[in-house]
């Protein structure tokens, strides 16, 4: 052999040696991240331990005596910190939020690594084509998406959605549900409270969990009624579960009317019966008295111009002062004021400034309509778990603060929970309620989606008068082995993955 084919062959291994040597390096000389002296809350429900975590590319790699920092790793002081999971938002609005602001910040500052979009029987469509967007362009947080029942239902029904579907209609909405199951929704979302959801019958529902459900799917929804029939909503709810076969999970539960406060150890006791009658029943809950949504909602027979329907919305909800306007376009200056002080201001009635609002396009308003006691009860079910109904950009302080907002108040202050249990509540639980493989916890093998923070520090700090101003005491947050947030700044990594439905452990082909 010649010297120049020597020297030419030695050119074409070279591009292979460096490749093999740049994989080797961070093997031999570390580059993870070594979380030295933490309190670990695993995310089990087991009590705290002080362990030392490594992590190297995207999992964890060693807990406890095995784990031992390579050279070049960052080395992350625990002391007097708490290492738990990465928070998982079972109900999260940032869909679009994430376009503008890949980073994330109000949701990473809060733990949040992972969230469940497509909420409230709104998402996009079709799936395939936002999650290959999502994978092009990466964002700071993991993503999984539902597909939306009102979503499916325009594009069948159009404009003409004030009825019930036809039974050719219900078969075109299911044909949509499983091309969106196939191309990689986790489950069914439902909104059955607002405009279009809310003409649907309980059977075209049913129709179509079952299509969700011969992929393994959930049924996810805001029932049909929050107020004073929310009792037959969540019989509704338990139909569907029962005849579609399928688990279903109550989206933010509350006891949202004067008619109803106080009747949460009834709805524990109605999930409880249906659980031990077998069906597979969870909720969630976010840490605030008060919800957001359009001012409609207000009004559950629609009569939104009938001063009497609207006197009695308003009184339902315990008069025009616990109704906040935080957002209206038309009249800028109503924005953050209460119902009653725009009346006030207006020299009108709170009833007729309602049906002005509504005449002149509408509002985002926050009713604060619960009752503390009843919320104390619920998140004291083990079925009932942490989210935030939040997302970028909301006019709602849940969407920077619920996470913290439930370790610092109904933890550390009120003792509502354990911190152990707490945690659970919002990494392993929401990670099995969905089948995601290696995430809510920590043990070696498991994805390093991991949360560090000051458990005497950790608060949410957003109010309704600024509800963008960020929690403190999440120290550091890794996302898929990255950090994405370090001492109250986001990184700008963008180390977030789409979760597709067949990446779920409960997935199946029909």
């Amino acid at each position: 052999m010649s010297r120049q084919l020597i020297i030419r062959g030695m050119r074409c291994l070279l591009p292979f040696r460096l490749c093999f040597l740049a994989a080797l390096l961070p093997v031999l000389f570390g580059q993870g991240v070594f979380f030295r002296g933490a309190s670990v809350i695993d995310g089990t429900g087991a009590n705290a331990r002080r362990v030392d975590v490594r992590v190297q590319g995207d999992r964890i790699v060693a807990v406890g005596e095995k784990a031992v920092p390579a050279r070049g790793d960052e080395i992350v002081d625990g002391d007097s910190m708490i290492l738990a999971p990465g928070f998982i938002d079972l109900h999260n609005h940032s869909d679009r939020g994430l376009k503008d602001e890949p980073r994330a910040t109000s949701q990473v500052s809060q733990g949040i690594t992972t969230a469940v979009l497509g909420m409230d029987g709104g998402s996009p469509f079709p799936i395939a084509a936002w999650i290959a967007s999502r994978r092009a362009t990466p964002v700071a947080i993991n993503t999984l998406l539902m597909v939306g029942h009102a979503t499916v239902r325009t594009k069948v029904m159009g404009t003409d959605f004030r009825r019930r579907a036809t039974a050719r209609e219900i078969d075109s909405m299911a044909t949509l549900v499983d091309q969106a199951m196939r191309e990689g929704a986790i489950g069914l979302s439902s909104g059955l409270e607002y405009e279009v959801g809310s003409y649907s019958s309980t059977e075209e529902v049913v129709a179509l969990a079952k299509v969700a459900a011969r992929y393994g799917g959930i049924y996810m929804t805001h029932i049909r009624d929050e107020a004073d029939l929310t009792f037959n909503a969540l019989e509704e709810v338990l139909r569907i579960a029962r005849e579609a076969s399928i688990p279903a999970h109550i989206s933010h539960i509350k006891l949202g009317t004067v008619g109803v406060w106080g009747k949460a150890p009834q709805v524990v006791a109605m999930i409880e019966k249906a659980r031990a009658a077998g069906l597979d029943i969870t909720a969630d809950c976010y840490p605030y008295d008060a919800w957001s949504s359009t001012i409609t909602v207000l009004i559950p027979n629609k009569q939104y111009e009938d001063p009497a329907s609207v006197q009695k919305g308003l009184d339902d909800v315990g008069g025009p002062q616990n109704v906040l306007v935080t957002n209206c376009r038309e009249h800028r200056d109503y924005e953050f004021k209460n119902l009653e002080e725009i009346a006030k201001m207006t020299h009108k009635s709170a009833v007729d400034v309602f049906i002005e609002i509504v005449r002149s396009g509408g509002a985002s308003v926050v009713g604060k309509t619960m009752k503390e006691a009843d919320m104390k009860i619920l998140y004291q079910q083990p079925w009932v778990l942490v989210a935030s109904d939040g997302g970028i950009g909301m006019r709602h302080p849940r969407a920077s603060g619920t996470f913290p907002k439930v370790l610092g108040s109904y933890v550390r202050e009120e003792h509502w929970l354990e911190l152990s249990e707490a945690v659970r509540k919002m990494t392993l639980a929401p990670a099995q309620r969905i089948g995601l493989r290696d995430r809510g916890v920590i043990r070696e093998g498991a994805f390093a989606d991991l949360v560090l923070f000051d458990p005497k520090q950790i608060r949410d700090q957003s109010t309704f008068a600024d509800p963008a101003k960020l929690s403190r005491g999440v120290r550091q947050v890794l996302v898929n082995g990255k950090t994405v947030w370090k001492l109250d700044s986001a990184s700008g990594v963008l180390s977030g993955r789409v979760v597709s439905g067949d990446e779920l452990l409960s997935r199946r082909r029909p």
